[in-house]
């Protein structure tokens, strides 16, 4: 199986400029692919292709050898191929009937990675093995740089990335052929509700915590932003203060990551099959503004409910449950939660009078009483159990 790993990198005062003039210089290809393609369009109606501007790279590089010459070859071709995801993906939307979203020209804080595709090529991953007690990664143009490798690197690496998240920067490694760390059995189902008052419910009562890392953070947030806010645009104290507030958000996003590896691995350890709610999260947190000709209702609510979901951070934790139930051999079904929380688990009664309260369920056609959680937990289990069946009988 393909696995990434992510790694702190640890870079010299002198290491961190080239590691920014390098992200620079790759922005500055990106933006000049965007705007030939939009020219040629525009002017000529020549749709510009990758292998058109790839084979150009070479004369950009010698007319460039200070800047763009300095760096790899291969991780260019993988800017330039970025700007081709970008462009299929605008017209697999306009396709698809989406809003479209034309690829824009990306700012200095909106391009933060840069790409080798191949260990070897302008890259080298433990690029000094005599050093047993330290790791380095080797890249063009800036040098061999010490990892913090906090965990083994298992399979073959294939594409090594650097990136940039506020003040620090990171190296991330994808792996073919990474080996399951299959867990032994269990002989146990689970099914599991995602909630705002506890990020999990499990069909067997239990509740697994919602942190709420950002309502936490909120205080310190406001002032940073409030502080960030009466600033003046282009000085340096502007930039501090940004800088703060991305540090903030960055050890929002770190806690929130953490916690949902701890439970994903909770429950992968416990359960053979887990069944889980096929949940649209994007749909779920859309704004229920409106527009001037038809304004939205309980819009400040809505709103609340949005960031409350976006909070939890179902999405990262569902994704992360995926990763490691394949990792462990277990077993995931998402099953539609349609009426899952409606439903009574014991006679199947469904009347949006049930769900009592945010906690509460009590079936109005058998009086069962329970935790409204736990309820709907039961649910999605035997909805994916059925489901689990049906594909085995196929």
């Amino acid at each position: 199986m393909r696995r990434s790993y992510k790694f702190p990198l640890r870079p010299t005062a002198r290491q961190v400029a080239w590691l920014a003039a390098c992200l620079d210089d790759h922005r500055v290809l990106y933006n000049a692919a965007l705007e030939h393609r939009r020219t040629a369009y525009r002017k000529a109606g020549v749709s510009v292709r990758y292998g058109d501007q790839s084979a150009d790279l070479k004369y950009i590089r010698a007319d460039d050898a200070d800047g763009q010459g300095r760096w790899s070859f291969s991780s260019q071709q993988a800017t330039l191929r970025r700007l081709d995801k970008a462009f299929a993906a605008f017209f697999a939307r306009v396709k698809a009937g989406r809003t479209p979203g034309f690829p824009r020209f990306k700012g200095k804080g909106w391009f933060d990675t840069v790409e080798w595709p191949k260990d070897g090529d302008g890259c080298r991953w433990d690029s000094q093995p005599e050093h047993p007690s330290a790791t380095f990664v080797r890249l063009q143009g800036i040098g061999h740089v010490r990892v913090h490798r906090h965990r083994p690197v298992h399979g073959t690496v294939k594409t090594i990335s650097a990136k940039r998240e506020g003040t620090r920067w990171y190296v991330i490694l994808s792996c073919d052929d990474v080996p399951a760390e299959t867990l032994p059995a269990t002989g146990a189902v689970v099914g599991i509700d995602m909630g705002v008052a506890s990020l999990v419910t499990t069909s067997d009562g239990e509740h697994l915590d919602n942190p709420r890392h950002l309502a936490a953070s909120a205080d310190r947030l406001a002032a940073a932003q409030q502080d960030l806010a009466r600033t003046q645009r282009g000085s340096k104290r502007r930039r501090k203060a940004v800088a703060r507030v991305a540090a903030l958000h960055a050890k929002v996003r770190r806690r929130r990551l953490d916690g949902a590896h701890k439970a994903a691995l909770h429950l992968v350890r416990d359960y053979d099959v887990i069944a889980h709610e096929d949940l649209r999260i994007t749909n779920m947190t859309r704004s229920a503004s409106g527009t001037v000709e038809a304004p939205g209702r309980n819009v400040a609510a809505k709103s609340g409910l949005n960031r409350s979901i976006l909070d939890a951070g179902w999405g990262v934790f569902l994704r992360i449950l995926a990763d490691k139930a394949e990792s462990a051999g277990r077993e995931l079904i998402a099953v539609n939660p349609a009426n899952t929380s409606r439903t009574c688990a014991r006679c199947g009664h469904c009347a949006k009078e049930n769900r009592l309260s945010q906690a509460g369920f009590r079936c109005q056609r058998c009086a069962h009483v329970a935790h409204a959680d736990v309820n709907a937990a039961i649910n999605i289990l035997r909805a994916g159990l059925a489901l689990r069946e049906a594909a085995q009988a196929a």
